[in-house]
């Protein structure tokens, strides 16, 4: 049976080295989708990452970064499997950017079902919420997942 993967992508109106620096500065991200992180992404660096609608902190270990290209990295994307993300840009003209993200692999089972449909809603919003910042600098998480707080 072939495994579960995700791949969702956006075109955002600002150059690679302006995403690429939103998405590796922790100071940037928490504008759009952390509330706070431990450090930059830089290659072999494990990150923590705190966001505002959980209570847990998550380890983001940075496996590989290629300046304005791309980020690499490997957290637990679902309970007790560790798993990888790729966010790759493609510079498309005129100061617009390609950003794709891919996470996996999961099983096609019941587990791995429920992580594809929670996580491809969690990559999505992050790309929508990375686009209202940087073309709009409007932070759309903001508030928006209170209900979700205990």
């Amino acid at each position: 049976m072939e495994k579960l993967q995700i791949h969702t992508a956006l075109q955002i109106a600002r150059s690679r080295n302006d995403i690429f620096e939103a998405i590796v500065n922790p100071e940037k991200m928490s504008n759009y989708f952390i509330a706070r992180g431990s450090g930059r992404m830089e290659e072999g660096n494990v990150v923590t990452w705190s966001f505002p609608e959980f209570p847990d902190s998550f380890p983001v270990k940075v496996k590989k970064v290629t300046a304005f290209e791309k980020v690499i990295f490997e957290w637990e994307g679902q309970e007790g499997s560790n798993l990888q993300v790729e966010i790759s840009l493609e510079d498309r003209g005129n100061d617009h950017t390609l950003v794709r993200v891919t996470e996996g692999e999961m099983e096609a089972d019941a587990k791995g079902i429920k992580w594809l449909a929670q996580n491809t809603e969690g990559w999505a919003n992050f790309l929508a919420c990375l686009k209202a910042y940087m073309e709009y600098d409007i932070n759309l998480r903001k508030g928006g997942f209170d209900f979700m707080k205990k």
